[in-house]
């Protein structure tokens, strides 16, 4: 990662540390590229969604996803701006392991003047190895003013 990645990097912490939702999952993005991202949520008691096996709620891997694309969309654009989700399709290949980490890695591989389009996957520390697989479509704001992340 060069300098300015880095500090792009920190620059979407803050963003996320003010979004409740994302706060209290404790998401953070690991890496950001051109038109790609990469998020983390560190395993946690309160994010158990089975007591019994211990394993994080499906909730928390699906809004990780989200989130990550909703970052590898504005990363396309080089800039911030209003986006909201229009299609998000999960599909759920293994349990996560209880104890372990969960990251996203998403890239948006197209982007019209309306519409992005996403596709990526949660994973523990093997993207070939997947926990879930995602692809979706973002609205991009029509009357936002774009500014560059990097």
């Amino acid at each position: 990662m060069t300098a300015a990645s880095n500090e792009a990097v920190d620059f979407v912490n803050m963003m996320l540390r003010s979004i409740p939702h994302a706060d209290a999952l404790g998401m953070t993005l690991v890496e950001i590229g051109d038109g790609s991202a990469v998020a983390k949520i560190a395993y946690a008691e309160h994010l158990i969604g089975n007591p019994d096996t211990g394993v994080v709620h499906g909730g928390v891997i699906t809004s990780l996803l989200d989130n990550t694309a909703g970052l590898a969309v504005q990363a396309r654009l080089q800039s911030l701006g209003g986006i909201a989700t229009l299609d998000l399709r999960i599909d759920y290949m293994k349990p996560a392991v209880a104890g372990e980490d969960i990251y996203a890695f998403v890239e948006c591989y197209r982007a019209t003047s309306s519409i992005a389009f996403v596709r990526g996957v949660a994973y523990h520390t093997d993207r070939a190895d997947p926990i879930a697989a995602v692809a979706g479509a973002f609205m991009l704001g029509t009357n936002t003013v774009r500014k560059p992340v990097n």
